[in-house]
């Protein structure tokens, strides 16, 4: 089975649906990238202010390429793929700046076939941890939650996530599911575009700065919730390999 490792860009709606102790949703449009970690895009030099794709901003931080610290992460967790094809979708550094709250790997063995997923997950306190996943035939896979994300919510649960590998579309779902219920579910949608200078230009002229504005917009949106008197959860003080806060 061939695993297509060719750029594509995907224009994205984001969507943060909180129901729980108050509804609160949070909307955003920006563009993401489809990568191969081994192979990451080079754009031409005026270009490469908008695109940049950087070791150091993934997993430990210190490997030498993407790939690299995706297999390193994979290796302490007991898989080697043996070289198969891996797809990434991520945001990329824009003018030197990036805030990646999910990354997405698709991890398969040498023939092509799907092996596992790895979602990568940054919070706004400079964190990040990763979670290694066995998604069943329809992209579904479950995982106890052990990072600390939003201050509204302790480190307790199990995400939901429905994970299709990319095509024409993206389509994602994660749900926080708690004792009562699903209070939290994050969904990115959108579709492909081919990775040319016009798209890019085009996507970054309609979303500017995008990954600060996707900071920004989480913050903005942790501000009014603290306003509107949500306690805010005491921040574990732990450390993982993934986890620099």
């Amino acid at each position: 089975m061939a695993v297509s490792t060719t750029p594509a860009l995907y224009r994205v709606a984001i969507s943060h649906i909180r129901t729980a102790p108050r509804r609160y949703t949070l909307r955003h449009r920006t563009y993401m990238w489809l990568v191969d970690p081994d192979r990451p895009p080079e754009l031409p030099v005026l270009l490469r202010p908008l695109a940049r794709f950087d070791p150091r901003d993934h997993f430990t931080g210190d490997r030498s390429s993407l790939r690299a610290g995706l297999d390193a992460f994979l290796a302490a967790h007991g898989v080697d793929l043996a070289g198969g094809p891996v797809v990434m979708l991520t945001h990329a550094r824009v003018f030197g700046y990036v805030f990646n709250p999910l990354t997405l790997y698709w991890c398969h063995t040498p023939d092509g076939a799907p092996h596992c997923v790895v979602a990568e997950v940054h919070n706004t306190y400079g964190g990040r941890h990763a979670y290694l996943l066995w998604p069943d035939s329809s992209g579904v896979a479950v995982t106890d939650k052990e990072f600390y994300v939003s201050p509204f919510f302790p480190v307790d649960g199990r995400y939901r996530m429905r994970l299709p590998a990319p095509g024409d579309r993206v389509d994602l779902t994660v749900h926080l599911e708690r004792d009562g219920g699903r209070p939290f579910t994050a969904t990115v949608r959108g579709s492909r575009h081919d990775a040319r200078t016009a798209t890019l230009l085009r996507l970054a002229l309609r979303s500017p700065w995008s990954t600060l504005a996707v900071s920004a917009a989480i913050r903005l949106h942790g501000i009014r919730l603290y306003l509107r008197g949500l306690p805010v959860q005491p921040r574990p003080d732990h450390r993982t390999p993934e986890n620099h806060s």
